[in-house]
Order: C-alpha cells, then sequence, then structure tokens
C-alpha cells in the first residue's frame, strides 16, 4: 500500500520495506541478530528496509530469537507488534473472553496466541478452519451467542475491516465489552446501535502502529521475544513465504498486488526461489 502511494505522509522518492531482520555490522551492539519494524519513520519519511543495509538506531532494534530463522524474522514485526497493540487499547485482562474476527490471518492468529498466552478464553472468526465462527456461513455471529451462553464476549479484536461483521460482532459485545479495530480495507463507515453502545458501556478503539516510533516498536518485540523462544508464540512456517532476492523485488511486489501468496525478500546467498 505504501509503494503505491497510500500513505499520505510518505516522501518520495522513497525505498520501500517497514520489517528487517539481519546482523548488526556497525556500532555498539556489532555482531548481534536483530530484527525490527519501521514505526511512522522508516519506508515514510526516511528510507526502508528493502536494501542490503540501514542505518537504525540502536534502541530501534530487538534481539532475534535463537530459533526463529531470519525470514521469519523479517516477517514478524507488522503483524506482531499490531496484535499486541490492538489487545493493549482493548484492555485485555486474563479472565476476558476474546474474539478474534479473521483470526486465521498474519495478524488474527498472533492475536490468537498472544491473548492464550495470557489466559483468555479465544473463539476464532474466520472463513477457513480452523475456527469457532464460520464467516462464511455464519455472518451474524450467532455461534457466539450459544459458545458464551448469551452473555456475548468481552473483547472482539477486529482484523479484517468489513463493517456489516464489525456490527454483527458489536452487538455480541457483553455488558462493558471492547471493540479494537486495525483496519478499514472494506469501508470507512461503520453504523453501530448506539443505544446498545451507550446502554452496554461498550466500547470501540483504532490501533494503529504508524502511531508509534520504531524503538517503542522494538520494546514490544523484545517483550515478546522471550514468549516466541519458549514456544508460546510461534511464527509462521518459512515454507508459507516465496523468497525473492533483492534484485528480484520489483516482481514480488507485483505478485502481492494480485492479491495471493506471500512474498519475503532475502539477500542473494539465502535466496531460494
Amino acid at each position: 500500500m505504501n509503494a503505491r502511494g497510500g500513505f499520505p505522509y510518505t516522501v518520495f522518492p522513497r525505498i520501500p520495506g517497514r520489517d528487517f531482520a539481519g546482523t548488526v555490522v556497525a556500532g555498539p551492539r556489532s555482531g548481534e541478530e536483530v530484527f525490527g519494524t519501521s514505526g511512522y519513520t522508516h519506508a515514510f519519511t526516511t528510507n526502508g528496509f528493502h536494501a542490503e543495509y540501514c542505518v537504525v538506531s540502536e534502541d530501534a532494534v530487538a534481539l532475534k530469537p535463537k530459533n526463529v530463522t531470519f525470514a521469519q524474522a523479517a516477517c514478524l514485526g507488522v503483524p506482531l507488534t499490531t496484535a499486541s497493540l490492538a489487545l493493549q487499547r482493548a484492555a485485555v485482562e486474563p479472565s476476558d473472553c476474546v474474539s478474534v474476527i479473521g483470526a486465521s490471518g498474519s495478524v488474527g492468529s498472533y492475536v490468537v496466541q498472544l491473548a492464550q498466552s495470557m489466559g483468555c478464553r479465544v473463539l476464532r472468526a474466520a472463513r477457513q478452519s480452523p475456527t469457532d465462527v464460520c464467516i462464511a456461513e455464519d455472518e451474524e455471529f450467532s455461534a457466539l451467542t450459544s459458545l458464551t451462553q448469551g452473555r456475548g464476549v468481552d473483547v472482539v479484536i477486529d482484523t479484517v475491516g468489513m463493517p456489516a461483521l464489525m456490527k454483527a460482532a458489536a452487538e455480541k459485545l457483553a455488558h462493558g465489552g471492547r471493540m479494537a479495530v486495525i483496519s478499514a480495507r472494506y469501508g470507512a463507515e461503520l453504523a453501530i446501535h448506539l443505544k446498545d453502545f451507550y446502554r452496554n458501556e461498550k466500547s470501540l478503539v483504532g490501533c494503529n502502529t504508524l502511531s508509534h516510533s520504531a524503538p517503542k516498536l522494538a520494546k514490544e518485540l523484545a517483550a515478546m521475544s522471550q514468549a516466541l523462544e519458549k514456544g508460546d508464540i510461534t511464527p509462521e512456517d518459512e515454507k508459507v513465504w516465496t523468497k525473492f532476492s533483492l534484485g528480484q523485488a520489483a516482481e514480488a511486489y507485483r505478485k502481492s498486488e494480485e492479491g495471493s501468496g506471500k512474498y519475503v525478500l532475502v539477500m542473494e546467498e539465502h535466496c531460494k526461489v
């Protein structure tokens, strides 16, 4: 989206690339294997990470978990920090019942894992298994009523951005329920039942990693590194991503525009296309 000029604050010409993983080659942390993400600077107002070398501040990187490959780590930044911040914005507690819309997606799958690691009961909503609510067959989220014995869920994390689904899920929130939204991909306007919202003290919050700095997001990643090493959070299998060399970046972007597949840019010696 940024490469297409989808963000008004991007200054062009600009090297894109928000997430990264690599080895520090100069500075006080030389030799460390690290990973990170852009925040609101890299790829927007300064060059991003689709390059062989990048300059970042010392506090904008986190140590790469030893059991995570460079390719896996390079795909963690935005989805993992978005998932973590969404749960924080929704003030999720271990006792909460959390429904995740788009639970099988990149962000949604990390929301599921993080919420489960907190001790929450998680109800997954997706168009494909594994799921507790099959969106393709139940766009009104009727299953949430029976799954919660009519009480409703404490939290909904929406990672899809489809207003009709958000409206239906909001109606399944329990008293004091919270909904966090990370996307408006399928529409920019949401109609909700205001009387239901205020009488049941429900709340709606947005979550945007571009509101945060690279050092702030590096702290988020560092806080989750131990959970990654322990296996409490499992990154996507490297085989899910098709690897392209840096010289093939334009082709990777073209394929991404076609709307299918996942792609990661790696340095030549690591690239197996």
